[in-house]
């Protein structure tokens, strides 16, 4: 009897352990996918939110500071070409990231498969 106390947990939590273990990557490569790529998703639209890149483009050909005469307009224009260009770069290079992110996700329990195998075929 005071085995069974002792042993029923153990089995539970074990088996419990093992259906984990063979549902992992069922979940990392399912909804856990879902969550990487929407949370990416999002980081992309916070970053063009932050750059405020369309805010830029929509009011290039408008005159800054209310400037109206030819030169006003000729600076505002070329000063707001100039933002739009490093602005979309940086847009650019963050959807670069954002995407490399989630490749990483994906590729990140193969790697650590493949690095535990390794380990253990060096001996």
């Amino acid at each position: 009897m005071a085995f069974e106390v002792i042993t029923a947990p153990i089995k539970v939590v074990g088996k419990d352990f093992l259906l984990e273990i063979i549902y992992f990557p069922v979940w990392w490569y399912t909804r856990g996918m879902k969550k990487a790529f929407l949370f990416c998703l999002n980081k992309i639209k916070n970053g063009e939110n932050w750059l405020g890149l369309g805010i830029w483009v929509r009011n290039i050909l408008v005159p800054m500071f209310g400037q109206y005469d030819l030169a006003g307009r000729l600076i505002s224009f070329a000063v707001r070409l100039v933002q739009i260009i490093a602005r979309t770069i940086a847009m650019v290079i963050w959807v670069i990231l954002m995407i490399t992110l989630f490749f990483i996700w994906l590729l990140l329990p193969i790697l650590a498969v493949y690095k535990i195998i390794s380990v253990f075929y060096a001996r």
